[in-house]
């Protein structure tokens, strides 16, 4: 793609995202070219009951008798918005690097609240070890990988071991991209709508949980992201690490909260290195 087409979309698309914010990027996604090493396997899988509870499955085209480290994407959206539909550029971003990658819907408020998504992305990660065989995966090599709202979503998982039982153990790492980890008290009508029900506002957040069992961790946030701030990553950054876990922190000076997913997509890659960053950390805490 020539740099007057990248700048092309970036006039077309720039006002949509910025308004958009967190919203699923549908638009974003439909015009972006996706990584030919790649493709999707696999649609509209149920992993539970309802419509919300779908999920798709890519691959590297090139595969080997080995079987391959699975990626769970969870995407962002305020907990209120948000479709696997619009990911298919992350999901083959993923998938380009060596990795199964599974991309699942889960239930939003006001259907749910706090911790019903949490509950459906639990069963998206079961169903991705349960699974793992037919689609060339290791169920026993996870690395969780969130934007926004779904960074959440991964480090309540990652972190909070009731969300996953026993099935915590394959989760080898967990990457979160400008996650909400440390947000008390509860101000706004996002977080309050979604949280503000629960009798203990601690226990929804994800750096409660920061111990030194924790799984290997890469925070990845942009430095001029106004709708969630670094201070999210960098206070649970700090934490894990005084717990004795293993912990990474980027913070990308000229990137916004929008820009550091769409970094994911090839014509952005060269902005920042969030795709290298995520890869070359799943290929390290999935080594076998």
């Amino acid at each position: 793609m020539t740099r007057l087409t990248v700048a092309g979309l970036a006039l077309v698309l720039g006002g949509a995202l910025a308004i958009a914010a967190c919203s699923p990027l549908r638009t974003f996604d439909a015009v972006m070219p996706k990584d030919g090493s790649s493709r999707k396997i696999a649609s509209d899988i149920a992993y539970g009951e309802g419509p919300r509870r779908m999920l798709d499955v890519y691959a590297p085209v090139a595969r080997s008798d080995r079987t391959l480290p699975m990626i769970v994407f969870f995407y962002g959206g305020s907990w209120a918005d948000g479709t696997r539909e619009g990911y298919h550029f992350a999901g083959r971003a993923l998938a380009g690097q060596g990795f199964v990658t599974i991309v699942p819907d889960y239930r939003l408020v006001p259907e749910v609240r706090f911790p019903g998504f949490l509950e459906d992305c639990a069963g998206a990660v079961r169903w991705a070890r349960k699974h793992a065989a037919q689609y060339g995966g290791d169920p026993d090599r996870i690395v969780l990988v969130g934007h926004s709202a779904g960074a959440y979503n991964a480090a309540m998982l990652a972190l909070d071991p009731q969300w996953l039982g026993a099935d915590r153990s394959a989760v080898r790492g967990f990457a979160g991209l400008a996650g909400p980890y440390d947000f008390l008290p509860l101000k706004g009508d996002v977080v309050e709508r979604t949280f503000g029900a629960w009798p203990r506002a601690d226990e929804t957040q994800p750096i409660h949980y920061a111990a030194a069992g924790s799984p290997p961790t890469l925070l990845l946030h942009g430095g001029e992201d106004g709708t969630v701030w670094p201070k999210n990553s960098i206070n649970l950054s700090r934490r894990l690490t005084a717990a004795g876990a293993d912990s990474e922190l980027k913070v990308y000076p000229k990137t916004g909260h929008v820009g550091i997913v769409t970094a994911l997509a090839k014509p952005f890659r060269g902005d920042v290195p969030v795709l290298k960053d995520v890869a070359d950390f799943a290929h390290r805490v999935t080594a076998r």
